[in-house]
């Protein structure tokens, strides 16, 4: 043990963690549950904070296994002022989420090296526990959950250990009655999340902020290819009935692209309206589908609804108005995961069927781009087979030049019109003919408003996954999609899709292309892709009832579950009182295990009190107060040598209580053993005195 307390200059030997002192041990196990509820923050964080905390972490680690004193106030506080100097450089203020928890951190970690007493200890388990709410307000996936389940069971268990200051109890003991704790308290929590009112904007923190998305107002060659190998999930659709429609029919739509520079498209300014007609004028053919969705957050103010959706869903704390060009925008970005339902005519026309002054956007070229494509489409038109030929006409011929024309379907085409973008689509159309869907949809949109016909670029999801999960269709990232739309007098705007004479498999089938992979997925596919693919879907049905059932819900599901109950209209009051019932029957419950609790005695002192009333019989009085090692030393100067063995049995019952391996429940055979010995002392304490 002396080598162990070495303060030499070497790093310390690791004795084995069993042999280490208990404020070590406990020590470096609080140090290790705190590296472990700080990790997910690591991106988050700034990379001076992140070394910061790992070096006091790291120092704390030493100085427990050395056993040397820890730095003076005046070395903490210097080190306090330059995070404070730092965190203001970084964030440009102290106040807010990011510099907030970059000072959260900083402070729990200077804490370790305060761990002087049980008040110290104290302060650093409920800044942990604060740190792991904190994460939630960066992510609140599944897996985040899980980690933020296992910190909330390491800081309990710390919490055991502090409790706990006599002996050197094991942390198998301490962790195991943590997660009994934990386990009583779990159907409280349970009562509270199903039951407390969820009253927005109040209540929820913000969802993955951060999420990637395949939409944008903005579209430039190639923005969209980029997305090909990112197979996260856009949306999640779920229709009545069970059967999901043709891949070919399931078109999502999002942002309507109008404005074109030469480089690249735009969308068109969003008004919103209060009128009960919707200005995209719908007229639906057949049948509506009725379809679920879960919208995973876009950072974007669209709502990819299927075409072509006639009403706006109703989602709390959202207003959705369809625009003109069918899109539905919100006035806000999409920041949140919604859930919502609604209804979809997969057959219909839109739009006016006479010409107007708002078809006039749609026929803009800029000046000076692209002319050899302009020329092509005005030397196309002016051919005798379509001098009078009907916009259906026109864009069907420009559908028959891409499947005879030689065009190739591809993720990698390179880069196009080095020289700024303004020829992109003539080198793409007339030249090396290979591109993405953007490709196929901006050059078709040039040539028919090239043609005098209006025209514009839609983008989206098309297509899913062909096999449903847990009932939910999947809308990938990779299914990010865009298309076009030409105006056709009498019927209104027409969906054309270049991409399905170049490459109908990725429309038909939903096949979408994926880059070259790379050494490391090449050589897992080529081990097991079926199983791959399996363990996905396993973990992404997982994950959807994750979301469905705990980040979905809201006040509407709570009223939803009153109904299912017996409320026949349920209602704040009602929701309120049955929460004050059920938190008042377990409030009952819990006084009641309470006080049946403190009729019970501890096993060991029950039986300690057995062992004390043999030994008063000997005449050694003793007190409730006083360890059996006290008694065991009265036994050894009153008896001599014919005491040692009650003695002994003596020592022997206080390691049970206090040594490394103690246990709470009495040794039978322990207790047998020493009234044995205190009657054969009580003998013979009895014939001394009779002699």
């Amino acid at each position: 043990m002396t080598a162990v307390m070495s303060t030499s200059s070497k790093l310390p030997h690791w004795p084995g963690w069993r042999d280490l002192p208990r404020d070590a041990r406990d020590t470096l196990f609080l140090l290790g549950v705190i590296a472990w509820t700080v990790l997910p923050h690591v991106p988050h964080l700034p990379v001076w904070c992140m070394g910061l905390t790992a070096i006091v972490l790291l120092w704390r680690a030493r100085l427990a296994l050395t056993q040397r004193a820890l730095p003076g106030r005046w070395v903490l506080m210097a080190v306090l002022l330059l995070s404070a100097a730092l965190t203001l450089w970084t964030h440009r203020t102290l106040l807010g989420k990011e510099p907030g928890v970059t000072m959260l951190v900083v402070l729990m970690a200077l804490k370790t090296l305060e761990l002087r007493a049980r008040r110290d200890a104290f302060v650093v388990f409920f800044l942990g526990f604060f740190l792991v709410l904190t994460q939630f307000l960066y992510s609140q996936a599944l897996l985040v959950a899980l980690a933020m389940l296992i910190a909330v069971w390491g800081l309990l268990t710390a919490l055991v250990l502090a409790h706990m200051p006599v002996g050197q109890p094991a942390l198998r003991k301490a962790a195991g009655l943590s997660a009994r704790c934990a386990l009583l308290g779990a159907p409280i929590m349970a009562l509270l999340f199903v039951l407390f009112p969820r009253i927005a904007p109040l209540w929820g923190v913000p969802q993955d902020g951060l999420a990637k998305t395949g939409l944008s107002n903005t579209m430039q060659m190639g923005s969209l290819a980029e997305l090909a190998s990112d197979d996260s999930i856009a949306l999640r659709v779920r229709f009545a009935g069970g059967a999901t429609p043709a891949s070919q029919t399931l078109y999502f739509r999002g942002p309507v692209l109008t404005r074109f520079d030469g480089r690249e498209w735009q969308a068109a300014r969003a008004v919103f309206t209060s009128g009960a007609r919707p200005m995209a004028q719908l007229r639906g053919r057949g049948p509506a589908v009725t379809y679920e969705m879960t919208l995973e957050p876009i950072r974007l103010p669209v709502l990819p609804l299927l075409e072509a959706t006639d009403r706006a869903p109703q989602v709390e704390g959202y207003r959705f108005d369809q625009q003109a060009d069918l899109q539905w925008r919100s006035e806000r970005p999409i920041t949140d995961r919604l859930r919502l339902n609604a209804e979809a005519y997969l057959a219909f026309e839109y739009g006016p069927v006479e010409s107007t002054r708002s078809l006039a956007s749609a026929l803009e070229l800029p000046p000076g781009a692209n002319p050899r494509t302009i020329a092509w489409a005005a030397a196309l038109r002016a051919d005798l087979r379509y001098a009078n030929a009907s916009a259906d006409q026109l864009a069907n011929a420009l559908m028959e030049h891409i499947r005879s024309g030689g065009y190739f379907y591809t993720l990698t085409p390179g880069v196009y019109a080095e020289d700024g973008g303004l020829n992109a689509i003539d080198e793409f159309w007339l030249d090396r003919r290979q591109g993405f869907c953007e490709h196929y949809a901006a050059a078709f949109v040039v040539a028919m408003r090239a043609m005098g016909v209006p025209a514009r670029v839609v983008t989206g999801f098309q297509g899913a996954d062909e096999l449903p999960q847990d009932g939910y269709t999947i809308v990938r990232q990779s299914n990010a999609h865009a298309w076009a739309e030409y105006w056709q007098a009498g019927r209104g705007w027409v969906r054309a899709d270049p991409t399905a004479a170049v490459a109908p498999e990725r429309i038909l089938g939903s096949r979408r292309l994926r880059p070259a992979p790379g050494f490391i997925a090449d050589a897992l596919g080529g081990v097991s892709p079926a199983l791959l693919g399996r363990l996905r879907d396993g973990w992404e049905a997982v994950n959807n009832r994750w979301n469905q059932w705990v980040l979905s819900y809201s006040s509407k599901r709570q009223f939803e579950l009153l109904k299912d109950i017996g409320f026949q209209s349920p209602s704040w009051e009602d929701l309120a009182l049955l929460l004050i019932a059920a938190i008042s029957a377990f409030s009952l419950a819990g006084a009641a295990w309470a006080w049946w609790e403190r009729q019970r005695q501890d096993p060991w002192v029950r039986q300690f009190s057995q062992v004390r009333r043999a030994v008063q019989r000997l005449g050694l009085a003793s007190a409730a107060h006083e360890a059996p090692r006290t008694l065991a030393r009265r036994v050894h100067s009153r008896f001599g040598a014919q005491g040692n063995a009650l003695a002994a049995l003596l020592s022997q019952l206080e390691l049970q209580r206090y040594g490394r391996d103690a246990i709470t429940r009495p040794i039978a055979s322990l207790t047998r053993a020493l009234r044995r010995e205190a009657r054969q002392l009580e003998r013979v304490a009895g014939r001394q005195s009779g002699a």
